[in-house]
């Protein structure tokens, strides 16, 4: 109505126009109804008239596309064939109302889809009386009875309003895919009932939430702006995508603008970048179906798909990199990505993205999906490539970086290193952490989340205490803790002022290195670490290939203070070059705050000075060696995982912590060393001991020098110049040992013939 009415007002300007002006802006008017008319023909969304022809039309051939059709209609099928349930909202995450109302909008859009390839009228009645059952109870509900036991936004079907903002992104693709078989009498039911008052809640009731720059803003400026196409509303469209007074300072643009960097990285992490991605591109879709003259996949350099991208090169082994408050177990295969690749193929028919839709094993129906289904059938899948990268953070790529570095050798290898940003409140304080991962395995291990997600016994699914009082806390991670004190005081708004600065990224054939530093998560401490994925060159044919990891962790300060620098690994120790009081029958525990009093004290020890080494064994049936420099007075502490932990909600993990009293300047230097192997079912074992010799550290001016030498006197040295900044291809010269050695740029790694 307001806009035949400002069409009405418009006109009644136009009177003093001259007769042929004013039939002239008539037939404009006109043509604008007629468009606007046009805008809501079904479905209009992710799928199309046209997609839904050609969908109709691959069923009657075999292929993917059909088996996936064909599975999915058997199993709405036997879904519909029951009661319909619409329960009054009770339960939290997991529990039995927040399922069945999370079941109700996955079947509702599934039936819908079914309908438009089948044409049986069954389907679309089905998903017509569930939304006139949602109609009747919408209207009558207060604000979610278990609201009050979580920290986020009510919602009324949900506990949460994130939940009722994904229930309406898949409910309104349900109605717009059955919209067309529907009386005017049942329209006028569903969205008066229903999709008016759902979109007036997550919108113009729910400010704080609608215009934040945050993933669950992302869902529901997604899901209002969605509802908006399907019910001819262009004001709710608008809305979505620059803020409720249109201004741009918040909306759907404005989180395109600044939740991703130019390199499409997604401020909180992986787990949320992949949790992101659905309303992103899902939208995306929505207007590209509605407005192609927008041309939103081209929108800051295409940073959509850029996104879709990145998403997948941030993980390993099939799983996202587990940084922030992520949950393991999630990976590529999740469906969220599964849409954001199927989309992105079908605007780019790049064909190494049909390697990852190959691996994710599951076939969206809608056009885009046939697309990936019919060249999947062809076999026109390319490898997709994983790649070394430092994916600049912020809004401008600036804000420090996460930093991927790979290798093959023996098994794809990766380390993750993170000078990032603190990534909003699902941010972890664990500035310049690292992570390792080999043949498949997690081998330094970061905890993720303290959460049991959706598993309504433990803590309502949600977030258990335990993920700020440990798995938030700096020493829950591999960076230093300055005075068993967390960084930035666990103060979040002062993390997110702050980042680390990325230093340097650079490659060659053998080596990855990079370095960052920051000055602002301590008063007066200065941490900066280098941290270098080699793959040795080797000596002859007969040598096996050698990785090692060199890190490199330097802390000054112009006070004394107490530094620990923790190592969480996955599996069992095997050995240490040193001995150990451990504590035997009794555990006391590490400290009374800041995620200590979290670790048992299992058992602690004081290295001589030279090379410590801890090796343990990890479930890929490899071994690790953790080569470090000591100086004779810094002492290892052992630890383990769930002390003043009365309900067991944490992992009982384990972790070493090298610890330096008393310093006010301090350099950890280590190795990490890949070898061996454990063959249990075969009964053999091999090079189950370190190679790693000798171990040394000189600083030479800028330039950092890192001595390894191994059995078999194979003797290297890693150079590097980690200034904050260099001249372009700068020069580097150094004497060693009273040989003067060279390089280029940041690093060489010298193999040194003796």
């Amino acid at each position: 109505m307001k806009f035949f009415n400002q069409m009405s007002l418009s006109l009644s300007r136009l009177s003093s126009l001259n007769n042929s002006l004013l039939a002239l802006a008539i037939m404009v008017m006109a043509l604008l109804v007629t468009t606007s008319t046009l805008a809501r023909t079904s479905p209009n969304l992710v799928i199309t008239p046209a997609d839904v022809k050609d969908m109709r039309g691959a069923i009657e051939q075999d292929g993917q596309f059909t088996e996936a059709f064909v599975a999915r209609k058997a199993s709405v099928d036997k879904q519909i064939a029951q009661i319909i349930t619409v329960p009054l909202p009770k339960d939290g995450g997991g529990g039995y109302t927040h399922e069945r109302h999370k079941k109700n909008y996955k079947l509702m859009y599934d039936a819908g889809v079914v309908y438009q390839i089948t044409q049986d009228d069954k389907y679309a009645s089905y998903v017509r009386d569930m939304l006139l059952e949602y109609a009747n109870l919408y209207p009558t509900l207060p604000l979610h009875p278990q609201r009050k036991m979580g920290k986020q936004n009510p919602g009324k079907l949900f506990w949460q309003s994130l939940n009722e903002a994904v229930w309406l992104v898949y409910t309104s693709q349900a109605y717009d895919l059955i919209l067309s078989s529907l009386s005017s009498a049942e329209k006028t039911k569903i969205e008066n009932g229903l999709f008016r008052p759902v979109v007036k809640f997550l919108s113009v009731e729910s400010p704080e939430t609608f215009n934040k720059v945050h993933n669950h803003g992302t869902w529901t400026t997604a899901a209002v702006g969605m509802t908006g196409y399907v019910l001819g509303e262009q004001e709710w469209v608008e809305q979505a995508l620059y803020g409720l007074d249109k201004s741009g300072t918040g909306g759907f643009l404005r989180q395109l603008d600044e939740l991703f960097s130019p390199q499409g990285y997604y401020n909180e992490g992986p787990y949320y970048q992949r949790y992101a991605l659905m309303p992103f591109v899902t939208f995306a879709k929505a207007i590209h179906s509605n407005q192609p003259e927008r041309k939103i996949f081209e929108y800051r350099d295409g940073i959509v798909l850029k996104a879709i991208d990145t998403t997948i090169q941030l993980s390993y082994n099939m799983l996202f990199f587990p940084i922030n408050d992520a949950i393991k177990s999630k990976g590529i295969d999740t469906i969220e990505l599964v849409n954001g690749v199927t989309i992105a193929y079908g605007l780019t028919q790049d064909s190494s993205l049909l390697d990852i839709a190959r691996q994710q094993d599951q076939v969206i129906l809608t056009g885009d999906g046939l697309k990936v289904a019919n060249a999947l059938d062809k076999n026109l899948d390319t490898p997709y490539k994983f790649k070394s990268v430092a994916f600049g953070d912020g809004n401008d790529g600036k804000q420090g970086a996460l930093v991927v570095m790979r290798q093959n050798v023996g098994g794809e290898q990766a380390v993750l290193f993170k000078p990032a940003a603190q990534g909003l409140g699902h941010g972890h304080f664990d500035k310049l952490t690292w992570q390792f991962y080999d043949k498949g395995a997690e081998v330094v291990s970061d905890y993720g989340a303290a959460r049991f997600l959706n598993v309504e016994a433990k803590f309502g699914g949600r977030y258990l205490p335990e993920n700020d009082t440990w798995a938030k806390q700096t020493v829950a991670h591999n960076t230093v803790v300055v005075d068993e004190k967390t960084h930035f005081n666990a103060n979040v708004k002062k993390g997110n002022a702050n980042h680390p600065e990325l230093v340097f990224f650079a490659k060659n054939d053998n080596v990855t290195i990079s370095s960052a530093h920051i000055d602002s998560v301590y008063d007066g401490v200065s941490l900066k670490r280098t941290m270098a994925l080699i793959n040795l060159p080797m000596l002859n044919s007969k040598d096996p290939e050698q990785s090692l990891v060199v890190d490199v962790f330097e802390v000054n300060s112009n006070e004394a203070h107490q530094y620990d620098l923790p190592v969480h690994y996955k599996g069992h120790l095997i050995s240490t070059n040193f001995e150990l009081a451990t504590n035997l029958t009794s555990l006391p525990v590490l400290g009374t705050e800041n995620g200590y009093q979290h670790l048992w004290l299992k058992a602690q020890a004081q290295p001589k000075a030279g090379l410590s080494q801890i090796t343990w064994l990890n479930d890929n049936g490899r071994f690790y060696t953790n080569s470090s420099m000591m100086d004779g007075d810094a002492s290892i502490i052992f630890t383990q995982i769930g002390a003043n932990d009365p309900l067991f909600n944490l992992r009982n993990e384990n972790a070493f912590i090298n610890r330096k009293e008393k310093a006010k300047n301090h350099t950890f230097v280590s190795v990490l060393e890949p070898h061996g192997e454990y063959n249990p079912s075969k009964e053999f074992t091999l090079s189950a001991v370190s190679k790693v010799q000798q171990l040394t550290h000189t600083k030479i001016n800028n330039i950092d020098l890192v001595e390894i030498i191994l059995s078999g006197n194979k003797h290297y040295l890693l150079a590097f110049n980690a200034a904050n900044k260099i001249k372009n291809n700068q020069l580097n010269t150094f004497s060693f040992n009273g040989s003067k050695y060279q390089f280029d740029g940041r690093f060489k790694l010298f193999n040194i013939k003796e």
